[in-house]
C-alpha cells in the first residue's frame, strides 16, 4: 500500500520545467514533483500529527524539580514550547527546504528534567543543552557530522527508516489508546496489550479505529487530501461523541475534543533567555558536565540523523547513493535548533518523525514548514484552539505513514548479506522496542560492525563508523562507566 511520492517534472525535452514564480523558484515547488496545495496540506496534517507536544513538553519539564526544589511554570512552558517549535521549523523550511519540523525532542526533554536538572539549576541545565547544540554546529561546519552519515551503509539507511516506521506506528497505536502499557502489578512479562485488560473500551478508541480505517481508504483510494481530510473528519467526530456521550477527560489523554470556552490566551515569555552557560559545571563538575553534554548530544546527533533519513527517504528527496541535497544546510539548522531549545528553556528541539504524516500528504519543500511553523506560532496565542484535536483523531497518519515507509524500503535491503540484514533487524526493532531512534541507530551500528570483524571484512567499515561505534560503547555504557568513576 503505497501511495507513490511525485516524481520530478520534467517537460518534453527533459529538462525542468520553468517556475511558476517566486515562492516556486525559491522552494522549487515543480522541480520537486508538488504544487502549493500539496505543500499547505503537508504543512497542516504534520502540525496536528505533532501539535501534542505543545501540551506533552510542559507535563514532562514541569514534573521534574531542579536542585533547588524550583519547578518550571506551566504557562512559561507551553510559550516557550510553541515559540521555538514554530521559529526552528520556519527556519528548516527557508534554510533546509526540506518538509521536517522541529519542536522539542522526546527522550531529550525526560534526560534534562530527569538528570540534569536535579544536579544543578534550570537555566544551567538548560545551558548544558546549548551546549550540546553549539557543538553540534561546531560538527556540522567541520564536515564531520555529515561524513557519518555517509558513511552509514544503505542497507542500514533503509532499516534507519523502517525502523522509524514502525517507530511512529507503535507511537501511534499507543497514544491512540489502541494499545496500552501493562501495570507492573500485573507481574506479567508482556509489556504491552490491546486497549484496556485486553479488550478495546470507551468512545476515543472507537475514534481511533474509525480514523484509521477512513484514512486507510482514502488513501489507498489516491484522494486528495487523504491525511488532513481524515482528521479533520475524525476530530469532527470525537467532539460530536464527547458532548453527547459524556467521556472522562482522562480516556481521551492530553487532548480534549472539547469547544474552548475561550479562543485566545496570554503568551508568557519568561522563560525565554533564562540560561545560564556554563553553571552547570559549576554545579557538578567538568568532567560530570562534559558526560551530560555528550549524552544531550549523542541523542540529538542520531535522532536527527535517523529522522532526516527516514524522511528523505520518504519523500524521494534522495539521490542514488542515498544522500539528500543540502544536507550541510539541514543539519546546521538542527544544531541551532538544540541551541533554541536550550535559550527558550523548552529542551533541545530537534526533528520530528511526525513529519512523515505530511510528507504522506504530498509535501516535498521547506513550503510546508512554514505551515506547520505558522501554525506553532499561532498556538501563542490560540492554544485552547489548538488542543481540540485529541490523539485518536491525528494518530491514524503515524500508523498509515509507517506501513507507507515500510513498503518502500524493506525490499531495498540485501538480506542474503547477513552482515548487514542482522544489523538492518536489530535497528529495525529496536527503535519500537526500546522506543528510541538513537537506541536502534547504535545498536545497528555495533552489530554491522561485529559482524564485520568477525567474518574478516573489517577494512570495508570506513574507520569514521568505527569511532561512531565507539561514541555508541560510551553512551550504552554511561552507567558503569560513571561508577566507575565515582561520579554516578
Amino acid at each position: 500500500m503505497r501511495m507513490s511520492a511525485p516524481a520530478a517534472a520534467t517537460t518534453a525535452d527533459g529538462t525542468p520545467p520553468p517556475p511558476t514564480g517566486p515562492l516556486d523558484r525559491f522552494f522549487g515547488i515543480t522541480r520537486r514533483g508538488s504544487t502549493p496545495g500539496r505543500e499547505v496540506r503537508g504543512g497542516l496534517a504534520t502540525f496536528f500529527a505533532m501539535a501534542y507536544i505543545i501540551v506533552l513538553n510542559p507535563i514532562i519539564l514541569g514534573a521534574g524539580t531542579d536542585k533547588y526544589e524550583q519547578q518550571l511554570d506551566n504557562a512559561q512552558l507551553v510559550t516557550a514550547t510553541a515559540l521555538m517549535a514554530g521559529l526552528t521549523t520556519i527556519l528548516m523550511g527557508v534554510i533546509g527546504n526540506v518538509p521536517i519540523a522541529l519542536a522539542a525532542g522526546l527522550g531529550i526533554n525526560a534526560v534534562v528534567s530527569l538528570q540534569l536538572a536535579p544536579q544543578m539549576s534550570w537555566p544551567d541545565a538548560m545551558g548544558m543543552v546549548c551546549l550540546a547544540g553549539i557543538t553540534l554546529m561546531v560538527l556540522v561546519a567541520s564536515g564531520l557530522r555529515e561524513r557519518v552519515m555517509d558513511a552509514i551503509p544503505g542497507g542500514l539507511r533503509r532499516a534507519i527508516a523502517i525502523g522509524i516506521g514502525l517507530f511512529i506506528t507503535l507511537i501511534g497505536l499507543v497514544d491512540s489508546g489502541f494499545v496500552t502499557r501493562n501495570p507492573d502489578a500485573a507481574d506479567t512479562t508482556v509489556p504491552l496489550g490491546l486497549g484496556q485488560g485486553g479488550q478495546l473500551q470507551g468512545w476515543p478508541v472507537v475514534v481511533f479505529v474509525v480514523g484509521l480505517a477512513l484514512m486507510a481508504v482514502l488513501v489507498v483510494r489516491r484522494t486528495k487530501g487523504a491525511i488532513l481530510l481524515s482528521i479533520a473528519a475524525t476530530t469532527v467526530l470525537a467532539v460530536a461523541l464527547n458532548a453527547v456521550a459524556s467521556v472522562p477527560d482522562a480516556a481521551w489523554g492530553l487532548a480534549v475534543p472539547t469547544l474552548p470556552e475561550q479562543v485566545v490566551s496570554a503568551p508568557d515569555f519568561g522563560l525565554v533567555g533564562d540560561v545560564s552557560l556554563f553553571g552547570g559545571f559549576a554545579e557538578v563538575g567538568v568532567l560530570t558536565g562534559c558526560l551530560f553534554v555528550f549524552t544531550v548530544l549523542l541523542s540529538g546527533f542520531f535522532d536527527a540523523m535517523g529522522t532526516i533519513i527516514g524522511v528523505g527517504e520518504e519523500a524521494r528527496l534522495t539521490d542514488e547513493d542515498g544522500r539528500l541535497p543540502g544536507m550541510g544546510r539541514i543539519l546546521m539548522t538542527d544544531g541551532v535548533a538544540v541551541v533554541g531549545g536550550g535559550f527558550g528553556s523548552c529542551s533541545a528541539n530537534t526533528c520530528f518523525v511526525e513529519s512523515t504524516a505530511g510528507v504522506g500528504e504530498g509535501a516535498r519543500t521547506g513550503l510546508a514548514n512554514l505551515v506547520t511553523g505558522g501554525l506553532f506560532l499561532l498556538a501563542l496565542v490560540f492554544t485552547p484552539l489548538a488542543t481540540v484535536v485529541p490523539s485518536q483523531a491525528a494518530t491514524p497518519a503515524l500508523v498509515v505513514v509507517g506501513v507507507l515507509i515500510m513498503a518502500a524500503n524493506v525490499k531495498e535491503i540485501d538480506w542474503s548479506d547477513l552482515t548487514i540484514a542482522v544489523p538492518a533487524f536489530l535497528t529495525m526493532i529496536a527503535m519500537p522496542f526500546t522506543y528510541s531512534i538513537t537506541n536502534g541507530i547504535g545498536i545497528g551500528v555495533l552489530a554491522f560492525i561485529l559482524l564485520r570483524a568477525g567474518t574478516g571484512r573489517m577494512r570495508e567499515v570506513p574507520w569514521l563508523l568505527n569511532a561512531v561505534g565507539v561514541c555508541f560503547l560510551v553512551y550504552f555504557l554511561l552507567d558503569p562507566i560513571e561508577q566507575l568513576l565515582g561520579i554516578g
